[in-house]
């Protein structure tokens, strides 16, 4: 697509906050999603602390860490803005769980893309509605799967350009960013949790394994639920 091979030739070179702010002065709707991982609160940070309009929003599963939540709380008393929250509709969660009960996701990969579409692929198109431009904080470093990914691209399931604009950042480089501008990130991050969740889909990693390691562990999959398949 003409545009997007534009809108990559513009953004060649630029800070993180000047990318951002490029696509929020040239686009409409702009909106990014956030996890409250660690390359997620980098994007939030040069946000807000630049009042850039973009809307800001999270997935709320249902089974999330307290941590997690506390960091969303922690979040917000910082830099003093608001985030949009999307949940899972009750109706289905309901239904899903009379059906199969509460850890079906345990039994099978359908079966836990089944939990992780109700709790978080139909909310993210809620929120995807309208949306011209997608934000996210995926990282080629992070899967197999994301290593081909560029800094802009289509989403052909959500009819949205996505914007990554951390692509290429290296982990340490997110780290050195948090450190730097003071950053709230997660404690669990310090206890071996890299990629973060949902309570029961995530574990601590071991030295040496994959940042994506600890998410389902019990399967051998691409490790994604299929917000950026």
């Amino acid at each position: 697509m003409s545009d997007l091979s534009s809108l990559k030739q513009a953004l060649e070179g630029l800070t993180l906050a000047d990318s951002l702010r490029y696509v929020a002065d040239n686009y409409g709707n702009v909106v990014f999603s956030s996890s409250f991982g660690q390359e997620d609160q980098v994007i939030t940070d040069a946000i807000f602390k630049n009042d850039l309009p973009i809307r800001v929003f999270t997935l709320d599963t249902g089974r999330l860490f307290q941590e997690t939540y506390d960091l969303m709380d922690t979040t917000k008393a910082k830099y003093q803005k608001e985030f949009e929250t999307y949940f899972p509709d009750t109706a289905k969660v309901e239904a899903l769980v009379k059906e199969k009960g509460f850890n079906s996701f345990y039994y099978s990969v359908e079966n836990r893309k089944e939990c992780c579409g109700i709790r978080k692929i139909q909310p993210l198109k809620r929120a995807l509605a309208g949306a011209e431009i997608w934000i996210t904080g995926l990282r080629s470093e992070q899967s197999d799967n994301r290593a081909g990914m560029e800094i802009v691209e289509w989403d052909e399931a959500n009819k949205v350009i996505k914007f990554n604009p951390l692509i290429h950042w290296t982990y340490e480089e997110i780290l050195a960013y948090i450190k730097e501008n003071k950053v709230p990130d997660n404690p669990l991050h310090r206890k071996g949790f890299i990629s973060i969740g949902c309570l029961p889909c995530t574990r601590a990693i071991q030295e040496g394994e994959h940042p994506r390691a600890g998410r389902w562990s019990w399967e051998t999959s691409q490790k994604e639920c299929g917000l950026h398949s």
